[in-house]
């Protein structure tokens, strides 16, 4: 049997395949935009599992490629998003759809061949931000594409990640179709955006408190140090007024600098939850966030109908604070156990699973009593113990082991408040955390895995090899455990903490002075959660 084609065109003028890209998480999918014109009764068909955003985008599409000029032939368009078995989200596939359909019409002669499309239309033919421009640029690296072209707004974004590669990609920004198509068709030129890395990491982060600042409290700025040194979680007990929150605040200001892999890792998560700074195209501080106690599950932890990064994720490489721990719901404090232990977030939907970092800092506080201080000012209990059981029962076992370091933090004396005397700046704290962090680098740059960078993420094998106490600090350690009922989490905590407290000191060696240090930030197990 024979078939005769009837009134050919050519293949050139129907079919246009181009690149887009699709977030799965904080990485991108490279996405092939196959766009088709054909006779036959007009339509317009999208096709390739696209969500709800992406099917009304022919409306969206469509009129703005009239308004930017270009005539449209009654034809059947058929848009094929491959592959075909991964759901498309969002509105970002907008533009490279309208450059397919108008290569597909022949508007467009330039080559797409390597080139990666991607923005959000509006009516009249300009180009909205999208999210996730620096994984879609590191994608795009890693598939040898030749050129990115993106919203304007988006461009400085794209153009680290590709100045991080060393990816030799052209990266344009856009403001509308028709520029779009002015520069595939080489009728206009275009400089590609580039941006010099190392000169965003030359300014100094601003932080909004100084240790300086903080009065008295010389007990507990110890122990935000030595957190931040071996990056342990630390809880903070004390009443209403103490200074929880500003030493909670003032805690990014002594952390190590964030090094390019942190910050671009960090800039990731801020790109696909459209929360980076247009400004400033690279994370170049560490992230310090503070949910309210009312926040759900979901927006702790991340996911939802779609998947979104969480406060955990949003905390990564930085400071997840929790004020007013107890007043969390047990649910929300029972999901922080899993990204506290595996640093990551794994988020379970029907069609994929999704992971997220979650290697955070957790800093809590709360007060001791559930009104507030422990004692009024005549010394009289402010609450029964039974509220104070019930009130501190919030916060579970399994929890609290997790916490590497518990302290007290009283009411800050009235002399300590009127003091001229000037405290130390967090510049100075901080020259000697970095001193604690590279003794820790040392330590485990021979490990190819697990990779890790600070003594609280050590594992219980890693523990018995870098910690090894000698007989009489082993003692001490096991009468500490006996007397205040500590679980063999706990023993481990203690062992990490004690190991940065010697590292902070510049010791090979744990002393039984690191670890009765160490054994004083578990007190509050006794003093509070033992009746």
């Amino acid at each position: 049997m024979q078939f005769r084609v009837v009134n050919p065109q050519p293949l050139s003028h129907m079919l246009t395949t181009l690149c887009a890209a699709s977030l799965m998480g904080i990485d991108a999918l490279k996405v092939d935009i196959e766009t088709n014109v054909s006779t036959g009764l007009p339509a317009f068909t999208v096709v390739g599992l696209p969500d709800n955003a992406v099917k009304e985008s022919r409306e969206r599409i469509l009129t703005a490629i009239r308004n930017s000029g270009f005539e449209l032939p009654s034809k059947k368009i058929t848009v094929n998003l491959a592959p075909a078995d991964v759901r498309k989200e969002g509105t970002a596939f907008d533009l490279g759809i309208a450059v397919g359909l108008l290569g597909s019409l022949a508007e467009i002669r330039g080559s797409l061949d390597g080139t990666l499309v991607m923005g959000e239309l509006a009516l009249d033919g300009s180009l909205r931000r999208i999210n996730g421009a620096l994984p879609v640029a590191v994608m795009a690296a890693k598939e040898k594409l030749r050129r990115i072209i993106l919203p304007a707004v988006n461009a400085s974004e794209a153009a680290v990640a590709v100045s991080a590669s060393g990816a030799d990609i052209q990266v344009f920004g856009v403001e509308s179709l028709n520029e779009t198509v002015a520069l595939i068709n080489g009728t206009d030129t275009f400089t590609p955006v580039s941006v010099d890395v190392a000169s965003l990491f030359t300014c100094e982060p601003e932080y909004p408190v100084d240790f300086a600042e903080i009065k008295g409290q010389q007990t507990a700025k110890k122990a935000l140090e030595i957190a931040a040194a071996g990056g342990h979680n630390i809880l903070m007990i004390g009443p209403p007024g103490s200074g929880k929150t500003l030493l909670a605040k003032a805690l990014p200001g002594i952390l190590p600098p964030l090094g390019f892999e942190e910050s671009l890792e960090t800039t990731k998560i801020y790109s696909v939850a459209n929360l980076l700074d247009r400004d400033q195209p690279l994370m170049i501080s560490r992230p310090f966030r503070s949910p309210h106690h009312t926040t759900s599950n979901i927006a702790l932890i991340g996911g939802g109908a779609l998947a979104r990064p969480g406060e955990v994720s949003l905390a990564h490489n930085g400071v997840l604070f929790l004020d007013e721990l107890p007043e969390f719901s047990r649910s929300a404090l029972e999901v922080l156990r899993q990204p506290l232990e595996d640093r990551e977030v794994t988020v379970s939907r029907a069609a994929l699973t999704t992971r997220y970092p979650a290697g955070f800092m957790l800093v809590a506080a709360m007060n001791p009593s559930p009104a507030g201080a422990l004692k009024d000012r005549d010394g009289m209990p402010t609450a029964s113990p039974d509220q104070i059981r019930r009130y501190l029962s919030k916060i579970s076992g399994p929890l609290l082991d997790r916490i590497d370091i518990h302290i007290d933090v009283p009411k800050v004396d009235n002399a300590d408040l009127f003091s001229s005397s000037t405290a130390e700046y967090s510049r100075d704290i901080r020259a000697r955390v970095i001193e604690a962090r590279r003794i820790q680098h040392e330590r485990f740059t021979s490990l190819t895995s697990p990779r890790i960078f600070t003594n609280a993420q050590m594992s219980s094998k890693l523990i018995r090899q870098f910690c090894p106490l000698d007989r009489q600090s082993s003692d001490r350690l096991m009468e500490a455990m006996n007397r205040l009922n500590l679980s063999a989490r706990a023993h481990d905590r203690i062992l990490k903490v004690s190991r940065t407290i010697a590292d902070l000191e510049g010791s090979e060696k744990i002393e039984m002075k690191h670890l009765v240090q160490g054994i004083q930030y578990r007190n509050l197990d006794r003093e509070f959660w033992n009746f």
